[in-house]
């Protein structure tokens, strides 16, 4: 599949995951906030906690479930970016915050909240 197709196919997941996410009561805030450590899939706002979201996306689950790709070294650099995102918008480190799985294998949605904590 080409970089391009790679991109499409993401978007398309992440748009699924955000208009399951708004079902589900989240707001979200941004899409693809990206700097050079890395990107955010998704910024939301649960209430008063800040949802960074990272979507996984697999057909099938011949190679492992989705969830298993967001391993310890993503979720550093998750939490990397997550960190600049309070710094860019001026937000305390004391903000509440949790980091999301939205899992899609075929068609059906996993979403794990809290699926994992800020990694050094």
């Amino acid at each position: 599949m080409s970089r391009q197709n790679e991109r499409q196919t993401g978007a398309l997941y992440e748009e699924k995951a955000c208009l399951y996410l708004k079902e589900k009561g989240l707001k979200i805030l941004e899409r693809n906030f990206r700097v050079r450590q890395g990107e955010i899939d998704i910024v939301a706002r649960d209430k008063e906690t800040l949802v960074f979201v990272e979507v996984k996306f697999r057909k099938d689950a011949s190679k492992g479930l989705p969830q298993e790709a967001v391993d310890r070294k993503k979720q550093r650099q998750i939490s990397r970016v997550a960190l600049f995102y309070l710094s860019f918008h001026h937000l305390p480190l004391s903000t509440p915050c949790r980091f999301d799985v939205v899992a899609i294998c075929q068609n059906e949605i996993n979403w794990i909240p809290n699926a994992f904590s800020f990694v050094k």
